[in-house]
């Protein structure tokens, strides 16, 4: 009973414990009180590109965005941060701020999606603290905008080379790095952000281009950005209030500026009008706004710089807010990072492998035509087509041999040469076959045995030259007259069987011969036997002519009826009859 007692406690306290901690968890999540987003309904104006074109100054012509060469050499440090103090309204109001100096933008910037790859399409938001310390950076603060109700990012999103997301078109102010390093801001059209002759390979969207040339470009932005509703009232009300701010923007020598203030909106901080002129008064050349108020965040290695404005559950603390992109600066990175899986990233650059050559190991070191017709470039030089060799291709395949690399060897008979792409033999005059190894047919000669010989009595030729005049081989000697007897014997067989085709075929067989000669053998043996029958019944007529008178017996005397007649008859008759028997 005490046992479970003890257990029935140590339940309780472990789960007093998981809430404790679930609550030290929630006090640290920021409440999104401070919002300052320009648009209440999605996000970006009607307007298309053609009709920000149209409506800008004729000094810009259609250019709707300025180009920069980006400054271009890594140095130590990657990247430079100071931390300043600003008097804004002439001592009635000072504001705390970070400016980080980049170096080298395209190796040491990337745009980075909420928690890593993969965030903005799975609409996760994640502190810039997180983000930051899960790629590395040295710097980062946060970037483009996001919807707080869905967290969805807005805008245009480019990471390291990867489109995450297409705007189709919304004209907000963009900031953007191209593959060639070149820094771009302000309005893009779908075109322009698919463009992929030069890609752009880190972009984000803001709103408001506050710097164009080193002008001040709000009210300009105004029109080409505006829209009816916005959370804050009007996207006027959105530049005037004052609040955290965070910017994007370059200098003359192409580096990179990140600009961030702490503030709360419509307590401290500044407007985008002060932002603008602020960063121009600091030797900006062109700068956009980024997402602020309670997103402004600013993190140094991982660690929280910037004093948040949102929150905290327990309201005594503030708390950084959960953001959508984020823009970092890391240690030199190449372009792309896996140098295009050429080569090897060494301190920002590309260390090429064998064959390939460029910042981004993406070109040939082999360059047609180097190759001629006959083959093409690899990264180990010239690889040729079939039937050709050498270092640029332009060499056939030796006598004998064929195929790639003119590494297979013909095997063609009689001195026959073989194609030297895929080995088929040519044969020379007087032989066929696939290897050449069949001398022409008698009567035959020439290239593939295809002409006849012209000689008299249809005698052989040579089978190269069709010469009448030839000593034919000892073989073909052989064969010719193993070749005449079977003609012969053809022949007399043919002659013999034609001549007795010709003779008079008679209309009986000789087995009918036979039958009637049997026939009538037995019939003249008959008759020979009822002749001699005949000659000896007639020999004995004539011995006993009286015999004559017994050959008529009338029937009564057989039956012996009296009559005086047959008894004289009898009586006469008696003696002879007896006499005549005793003779026979």
């Amino acid at each position: 009973m005490a046992a479970e007692w003890v257990k029935f406690c140590y339940s309780w306290l472990l789960l007093w414990f998981c809430i404790r901690a679930s609550e030290s968890r929630n006090t640290r999540r920021s409440l999104d009180d401070d919002l300052l987003q320009p648009y209440t309904q999605g996000h970006g104006p009607t307007h298309s590109h053609r009709h920000v074109r149209d409506c800008q100054a004729l000094i810009y012509d259609n250019a709707t965005y300025e180009s920069y060469t980006s400054h271009g050499r890594s140095s130590q440090p990657v990247a430079e941060s100071k931390v300043f103090v600003t008097d804004v309204e002439k001592g009635t109001r000072w504001v705390l701020g970070h400016m980080t100096v980049v170096h080298d933008p395209l190796k040491m910037v990337s745009v980075l999606e909420p928690g890593g790859p993969g965030g903005c399409e799975m609409k996760r938001r994640v502190s810039v603290e997180d983000t930051a310390k899960a790629a590395g950076c040295l710097y980062a603060q946060n970037g483009g905008f996001f919807k707080t109700k869905s967290s969805e990012c807005l805008g245009n999103v480019v990471s390291s080379g990867r489109l995450v997301q297409d705007s189709k078109g919304v004209q907000n102010a963009q900031f953007g790095i191209r593959r060639d390093g070149t820094l771009v801001f302000g309005y893009l059209s779908q075109k322009d952000v698919l463009d992929q002759s030069n890609p752009f390979v880190q972009l984000v969207s803001g709103v408001i281009w506050l710097l164009r040339d080193r002008k001040i470009y709000i009210n300009e932005s105004l029109q080409a950005e505006c829209s009816e509703t916005e959370e804050t009232g009007s996207l006027k009300y959105f530049v005037d209030v004052v609040s955290a701010r965070t910017a994007v923007g370059h200098d003359e020598e192409g580096r990179l500026i990140l600009f961030q203030i702490d503030g709360q909106t419509e307590k401290r901080g500044m407007n985008l009008w002060q932002v603008a002129e602020f960063l121009k008064d600091n030797g900006v050349v062109n700068a956009i706004n980024l997402d602020g108020g309670g997103s402004s965040t600013y993190v140094v290695n991982g660690s929280l710089a910037s004093y948040p404005s949102d929150h905290c559950s327990d309201s005594r603390w503030r708390c950084s807010r959960e953001v959508s992109t984020v823009l970092c600066v890391h240690q030199p990175l190449c372009q792309p990072a896996n140098c295009s899986e050429h080569g090897e990233c060494v301190d920002g650059r590309c260390r090429c492998e064998k064959g390939w050559r460029g910042a981004a190991c993406d070109t040939l070191v082999c360059q047609p035509p180097a190759c001629g017709p006959h083959g093409f470039c690899t990264a180990s030089g010239c690889i040729c087509d079939a039937g050709w060799r050498g270092t640029n291709c332009s060499e056939a395949c030796l006598p004998g041999f064929y195929g790639d690399g003119c590494t297979k060897t013909c095997s063609c008979f009689n001195n026959g040469s073989c194609d030297p792409v895929n080995g088929r033999c040519v044969c020379p005059p007087g032989f066929h076959g696939d290897t050449c190894e069949k001398a022409c047919p008698l009567g035959f000669f020439g290239a593939s045995c295809a002409q006849e010989c012209r000689c008299d009595d249809l005698c052989p030729c040579d089978p190269q030259t069709g010469s009448c005049n030839t000593t034919l081989p000892v073989d073909t000697n052989y064969t010719l007259h193993r070749a005449g007897r079977c003609l012969a014997k053809q022949m007399f067989t043919s002659w013999r069987q034609e001549e007795e085709s010709h003779r008079e075929q008679p209309y009986l067989t000789e087995r009918s011969w036979l039958v009637i000669t049997l026939v009538l053998t037995c019939l003249l043996l008959a008759s020979l036997i009822v002749s001699c029958h005949q000659v000896c019944c007639r020999s004995v007529t004539s011995r006993f002519p009286e015999r004559k008178d017994y050959s008529y017996v009338p029937l009564q005397d057989i039956n012996g009826a009296p009559s005086r007649t047959a008894e004289n008859r009898n009586g006469s008759l008696g003696v002879e009859d007896s006499d005549s028997q005793e003779e026979i």
